[in-house]
C-alpha cells in the first residue's frame, strides 16, 4: 500500500497512539508479552502492520508507553498523609495494578525511555521520603527495599492461585499434606495442618511483609 493510502486507512480506522497502546496492553494482559508483535497488534486493531508506525517507532517505544500507562494506575503517594501511610497506599496501588498487568513485573523499572507517569511517579516517591526527612541515600535505599519488595510478591503471587483462605486450605489437604508426612517432615506437617485449620490467608502476607519494611525504615530515616 502506498505510503498515502496508508496514512488514509489508519485515518479511516480511528487509530490513534493511545487506542494502538491500550489494545496492546489489553493482548499483553490476555496472552502474555513475549507474544506481542506489531504483526498482531494490528490484527486486532483491524490495521495493517505498517499503519502502527505511525505511532510507534517499534516495539521497545510501544513497551514504553505500555509501562507509562501501567504507572498512571499507580496511586501517587498523598501530600497530606504521613509518609508511612502515604508510601504504605502506593505499594498496595503498585500491587494490584501488577496483578492486572502480570507482564509488567521486571518491566516498570527497566525501560531506559521512560514516560512521563513513570517519571512523576518516582518524583513523587522520592519527595515523599526526602519531605519526611530521608537523605539522598536512604531515599534510594528505601525506594529500592520497597520496590524489590512489591515487584518479588507480585511476581511470585502470579505463580499462585492461593486467592482466599479457602483455596489455601484447599490446596494443603488435597495437595500439599500428602507429600509431607509427619515422621519426615514434622515441622512442615505441622505449618501446614496448622495453617489450614486456622483460617490462614495467604492475602495478609503482603501487609504483613510491607509493615515490617516501613517499621525498619522509620527507624533509619534519619541517618544520613
Amino acid at each position: 500500500m502506498p505510503e498515502s493510502d496508508d496514512a488514509a486507512a489508519v485515518a479511516s480506522a480511528g487509530l490513534n497512539k493511545r487506542r494502538v497502546v491500550l489494545e496492546a496492553i489489553r493482548l499483553a494482559d490476555a496472552e502474555g508479552v513475549h507474544g506481542l508483535s506489531m504483526r498482531r497488534l494490528a490484527t486486532a486493531l483491524g490495521a495493517g502492520a505498517m499503519s502502527l508506525y505511525h505511532y510507534v517507532a517499534n516495539k521497545d517505544e510501544l513497551l514504553d508507553a505500555m509501562v507509562d500507562v501501567v504507572f498512571e494506575e499507580i496511586e501517587l503517594p498523598r501530600e497530606d498523609a504521613p509518609w508511612q501511610e502515604a508510601i504504605r497506599e502506593r505499594a498496595l496501588s503498585a500491587r494490584a495494578a501488577l496483578a492486572r498487568h502480570r507482564w509488567a513485573i521486571g518491566l516498570l523499572d527497566t525501560r531506559t525511555a521512560p514516560g512521563p507517569a513513570n517519571l512523576r511517579h518516582h518524583e513523587a516517591v522520592t519527595a515523599c521520603l526526602r519531605e519526611a526527612g530521608f537523605s539522598v541515600v536512604m531515599a534510594t535505599h528505601a525506594n529500592w527495599v520497597l520496590d524489590s519488595y512489591v515487584y518479588g510478591y507480585a511476581l511470585q503471587e502470579g505463580g499462585l492461585s492461593l486467592d482466599t483462605p479457602d483455596d489455601f486450605a484447599e490446596a494443603i489437604d488435597g495437595t500439599y499434606l500428602p507429600q509431607l508426612p509427619a515422621d519426615e517432615f514434622p515441622y512442615l506437617n505441622e505449618s501446614a495442618a496448622t495453617l489450614a485449620a486456622s483460617g490462614y490467608d495467604p492475602a495478609e502476607e503482603f501487609l504483613f511483609g510491607l509493615d515490617l519494611i516501613l517499621t525498619g525504615l522509620e527507624a533509619r530515616r534519619g541517618e544520613a
